[in-house]
C-alpha cells in the first residue's frame, strides 16, 4: 500500500481541493493522512473524511514588519520539528500541499526526509507560502494558464484544480427544501468565503428589500455573522458555513455572488454558474483575488464588481444585469475546454 501525506489550511481554498482527492487516492488503494494546524478549520473538514489528523504548530508569514514575525517564528520552527517526526513516523511515499502557511514546515520537513513534495498554485500569482515551497518541491501544479511565467520551467505543470466530485450532483428540490422557499422566483446564492466577507454582507442586507422582490436570496454569510434581525424575511436565508448541503444549494442557484479564491471560481465554472465576482481589495490582501476575476472577466465567465465599488446600488444593478445576461455566461463556460484537475494531479502523485 502507497502513503500519501496531504497538507494545507487556514481557509477552505488550502483544503476542499485536498479533500476532492481522497476519493481517487482511497480508489487507488493510498493510505492517507493529513497534516495541518493545530486548531485550524482544516481539523474539522478532514476528519469529517474520516482521515487520521496531526495537529502542528503554525506561525503566519508576513511580507511585513510585525513583532509578531519573531513569535510566530518560533511557532514555524517548532511546526518543522514537528513534522520531521510525524513524517518519519508515517514514512509516506509522497507529500501533497496545496498551501497555507501551515504547508511551509510540512514540506520543508519533507525535503529534510527525502520525501518527494507535490505543491499546487491555484492562483495566478503564487502566494509566499508556495514561494517558499516551490524550491524543493519535485512538481509544482498550477491552474491559470497566465501563471506560466511564475512557475519553474522544469518544475510546472498545468493542472487545473481539483473539483469535488459531489458539487455536481446537488438536487436542485434538496436545495429548495434546506432554504424552505415557497415560490418560484429564481435564486440568488450569496458565498462570502469560508471566513465570511464582511461588506459584501452589510451591501446584501442594505439591499435587501430591493432584492428580494426579484429573487429567493441564500445567504452563506461566515462564521458568526448570521443577522437574527432578518431572520424572519421572507425569501432569505442564512447559513453560517455549509459543508454537505452545498451541492444542493449549486444547484438550486440561478446566479451566485462571491469572492474570487480560485478554488470557489474554478467551481462555479465546473457547474457553469452566471457569477458576479467582488475580489478582495488590495488593502485587504496580496492582490491575487483580483487577478483571478479579471481572468475570468476576460474570458466572458464572470461580472466582476470591485469591492471599492460596492454599494447597495451597484450590488443590486449587477445582480439584475448579471441575470438578465445570464446565457451568455453559461454559453462561455461551456466553450471552456477543462481539464479534470483531480486526474492530472493523481497521475503526477503516480509518477513521482
Amino acid at each position: 500500500m502507497k502513503t500519501i501525506v496531504l497538507t494545507g489550511g487556514g481557509t477552505s481554498g488550502h483544503v476542499t481541493p485536498n479533500i476532492a482527492l481522497i476519493p481517487e487516492l482511497k480508489a487507488l488503494n493510498y493510505h492517507i493522512e493529513y497534516i495541518g494546524s493545530k486548531n485550524g478549520m482544516e481539523k474539522q473538514l478532514i476528519e469529517a473524511e474520516g482521515i487520521p489528523y496531526h495537529g502542528i504548530s503554525a506561525g503566519k508569514l508576513r511580507r511585513y514588519l510585525s513583532l509578531k514575525n519573531l513569535s510566530d517564528m518560533f511557532r514555524v520552527v517548532g511546526g518543522l520539528r514537528q513534522s520531521v517526526s510525524l513524517l518519519r513516523k508515517i514514512q509516506p511515499h509522497v507529500v501533497f500541499s496545496k498551501g497555507g502557511f501551515v504547508s511551509c514546515p510540512v514540506v520543508w520537513a519533507a525535503w529534510l526526509c527525502r520525501i518527494p513534495v507535490v505543491i499546487h498554485e491555484s492562483d495566478i500569482t503564487p502566494g509566499l507560502t508556495n514561494k517558499l515551497s516551490m524550491p524543493f518541491a519535485k512538481r509544482v501544479c498550477y491552474t491559470f494558464p497566465e501563471s506560466t511565467k511564475h512557475i519553474p520551467q522544469k518544475k510546472g505543470v498545468l493542472t487545473g484544480i481539483p473539483i469535488r466530485k459531489a458539487l455536481l450532483e446537488g438536487n436542485r428540490a434538496t436545495g429548495r427544501m434546506i432554504c424552505g422557499f415557497e415560490d418560484a422566483k429564481p435564486v440568488l446564492l450569496v458565498i462570502g468565503g469560508s471566513q465570511g466577507a464582511v461588506r459584501i454582507n452589510e451591501a446584501v442586507r442594505k439591499s435587501l428589500g430591493r432584492l428580494v422582490k426579484d429573487f429567493n436570496i441564500c445567504h452563506i454569510c461566515g462564521k458568526g455573522n448570521v443577522d437574527g434581525q432578518y431572520q424572519s424575511v421572507r425569501g432569505y436565508k442564512q447559513f453560517e458555513y455549509i459543508r454537505d448541503e452545498l451541492p444542493h444549494l449549486f444547484a438550486l442557484s440561478d446566479v451566485i455572488i462571491s469572492r474570487a479564491g480560485a478554488t470557489t471560481i474554478f467551481e462555479l465554472l465546473a457547474l457553469k454558474k452566471p457569477n458576479l465576482l467582488i475580489p478582495l481589495s488590495k488593502q485587504a490582501s496580496r492582490g491575487d483575488q483580483i487577478l483571478n476575476a479579471e481572468s475570468f472577466r476576460k474570458q466572458g465567465f464572470s461580472m466582476v464588481l470591485p469591492e471599492e465599488d460596492l454599494t447597495p446600488d451597484t450590488m443590486v444593478d449587477s445582480v439584475k444585469t448579471l441575470y438578465e445576461n445570464r446565457q451568455e455566461y453559461k454559453k462561455a463556460m461551456a466553450r471552456y475546454g477543462q481539464t479534470n484537475g483531480t486526474h492530472e494531479i493523481i497521475k503526477i502523485l503516480e509518477e513521482i
